[in-house]
């Protein structure tokens, strides 16, 4: 842990941090609000289909335990991103329930959401250009961090 000599300069830092977290959730909920909107996709919608697109292939009781969903809801969920063809459910080869089924993302639709976030990552390549690589890996470190922090959150706010 880094120490420091004016702790409430470290604190002012730190509330600077927080702040610019909770700018940063306002602004990406909006992006993806106005991302759902251009490929027909609602906010939950697309979370699942991220979860499922950066997890493969899952099942419907693991994706609700991730998402907190009830079961009902993202029975919905599903449907709609079925009917968009953006996900597939297929039977689970290695259960013994013949009920069993996993999600599976229709990768072949992915070029259409890299299109609509092109600006982004656009934005974002010329944002990290200006960082070293060990700038880089302090950011992604923190990152990472602050994810398995809120993930861990929304665990205990679940129980």
């Amino acid at each position: 842990m880094a120490t420091q000599a004016d702790p409430a300069a470290r604190r002012r830092l730190a509330v600077a941090v927080k702040d610019a977290l909770r700018e940063l959730n306002i602004q990406l909920s909006l992006l993806n609000r106005r991302f759902g909107g251009r490929v027909e996709v609602r906010d939950a919608d697309w979370t699942c289909l991220d979860l499922i697109n950066r997890r493969g292939s899952i099942s419907p009781s693991a994706l609700a335990r991730l998402t907190g969903l009830h079961p009902a809801t993202l029975t919905g969920i599903l449907d709609r991103l079925q009917k968009g063809g953006w996900i597939v459910r297929e039977r689970d080869p290695e259960s013994g329930d013949r009920r069993a089924v996993t999600l599976r993302a229709v990768r072949e639709r992915n070029a259409e959401l890299f299109q609509v976030f092109s600006g982004m990552n656009q934005r974002m390549d010329e944002v990290l250009e200006r960082y070293s690589d060990a700038e880089l890996e302090v950011i992604a470190d923190f990152l990472r961090r602050t994810g398995t922090a809120g993930s861990d959150s929304a665990d205990e706010l679940g129980s």
